[in-house]
């Protein structure tokens, strides 16, 4: 009988977990584990951050109990080798163990702090004495909130990250929490939205917004009037500090310097930390690796661009909350066409309402063709894939849930097929990418789908007629 080694238990468990969870958190949360030791039964694996360990204890522990017994038997253990940061750039990574499912977040935190100086102490001269808190602005835009912040597969994450936090600030290990995506995706109103609940739900916090660059202005005119005490005492009063666009800071040693400070203190007093950034924390250059280390600390959480489907809810919000109706055809013209952000999505609502305003027309199909012609050119020269799939399925009459299902009926494999056929013609996704968008099917399908569309144009031609006409379709709708 072969002998059981670490990762052969490892890859065993991994492919049982992997029939039972979603891809892409098996990815997230099973892929960077690391299999350290096996002593008789019990596995040790390595996770990258202390985050790491209590998003698995919390939501994965039931899971990984079965597999663990199923692969070593009773009376199987799981301990976990975590990496903590100590806050320098010479100085290797300590490792702190911990057993599985008996540890909550305040053991570890004593664990470490046992063995190692996390968070080493440092006097700072800028705390007074006896202060009392002075009446901080909280500069939020109460206009956001999670009611009109529409959820999707675009910011799913994102934003059940923010509703945890606003819930429990500095109360879970998403500190700090970090939002970031191109621009116009909704970083800032989503931290608003995480902000107003905050203050919303405990009337004492003091809760603060500031972009980074009137930080930034801030400090500069603390060093010139010879303030920096003040300045960092007023941050440092601070329940909750949201900071937006932290990219900013690249090249900013002195202002690094001090926003370092007033991290230390906020995160060791257990305030909670609020991010945004254009990039995320691994793609921020000139930044002070004591800094990035702990940007990394929490979760780190991305908004992408939104889908059709959160598309058209994003603009039936907007309607809703403006009293206004608009033909189905013209949400749906709209939704396909302006794809690239949700601020443009808003603009050319906007633009259409103001036009139909002015020329005292009723707001048709025509008129949005007329009206954005322009703003479409610019914003379609990629076609989406969920922009074919809703055609195709149209063509055929099939909703388009279907084309991303595991049926196997003839006129729903076809409808797949050629929608998989368009996507790879007309688009630049990778294979990878439209199987994702077929309910999670691999490269193969979509070859073979491509293939199969390209021999039946060649021996039957009202297949043929079908392909060109909706291929037809697609190209005039964007026109």
């Amino acid at each position: 009988m072969t002998e059981k080694t670490c990762e052969s238990v490892w890859n065993s468990i991994l492919k049982l977990i992997q029939d039972n969870v979603p891809a892409q958190s098996f990815k997230t949360w099973f892929e960077p584990i690391r299999p350290i030791k096996l002593d008789n039964k019990v596995l040790t694996i390595q996770v990258p951050s202390q985050f790491f360990y209590e998003w698995l204890e919390e939501h994965y522990v039931s899971l990984l109990k079965k597999t663990l017994k199923q692969e070593l038997g009773m009376g199987a253990r799981l301990e976990y080798n975590i990496i903590v940061e100590n806050g320098t750039s010479t100085s290797s990574p300590y490792i702190v163990n911990i057993p599985g499912s008996t540890s909550s977040r305040a053991d570890l935190q004593q664990t470490a702090n046992q063995g190692i100086n996390l968070n080493p102490s440092i006097r700072n001269p800028f705390i007074i004495p006896g202060i009392k808190k002075v009446n901080i602005e909280s500069n939020l835009n109460p206009n956001c909130s999670f009611d009109n912040f529409i959820e999707g597969d675009c910011n799913r994450l994102a934003r059940s990250a923010g509703l945890a936090v606003a819930n429990k600030p500095g109360g879970t290990s998403f500190n700090p929490l970090m939002i970031f995506s191109e621009t116009g995706l909704g970083k800032t109103h989503l931290v608003h939205a995480i902000g107003n609940m905050i203050k919303q739900n405990n009337k004492n916090k003091v809760v603060l917004y500031v972009p980074v660059e009137k930080f930034i202005n801030q400090f500069v005119d603390a060093i010139r009037n010879n303030s920096n005490q003040d300045f960092i005492n007023y941050y440092q009063q601070v329940d909750v500090l949201i900071v937006d666009d932290v990219q900013f800071l690249e090249n900013k040693q002195k202002t690094q310097e001090i926003f370092f400070t007033i991290f230390n203190h906020l995160h060791q007093q257990g305030k909670q930390i609020i991010l945004t950034s254009d990039r995320a924390p691994k793609d921020l250059k000139g930044m002070d690796e004591r800094l990035l280390s702990r940007f990394k600390w929490g979760l780190s959480a991305d908004l992408q661009t939104p889908d059709f489907e959160t598309r058209m809810a994003i603009l039936e919000h907007m309607m809703y909350n403006d009293g206004i109706t608009l033909h189905k055809e013209v949400v749906e013209y709209v939704s396909h066409n302006i794809n690239s952000n949700v601020r443009e999505l808003q603009g050319a609502l906007v633009s259409l309402l103001a036009q139909a305003s002015l020329n005292r027309k009723e707001v048709n199909l025509e008129l949005a063709k007329q009206i954005l012609k322009n703003f479409v050119k610019n914003n379609t020269r990629e076609i989406s894939i969920e922009y074919i799939q809703k055609l195709v399925c149209d063509y055929f009459t099939i909703p388009v849930e279907h084309v991303k299902s595991k049926t196997r009926k003839r006129e729903i494999v076809q409808a797949r097929q050629i929608s998989m056929y368009y996507a790879k013609d007309l688009t630049k996704s990778s294979l990878k990418t439209i199987g994702m968008h077929f309910g999670g099917r691999d490269h193969s399908t979509v070859i073979h789908a491509c293939q199969t569309v390209n021999d039946l144009m060649e021996t039957d031609k009202k297949f043929k007629a079908d392909i060109d006409e909706i291929g037809k379709r697609i190209k005039m709708n964007l026109v």
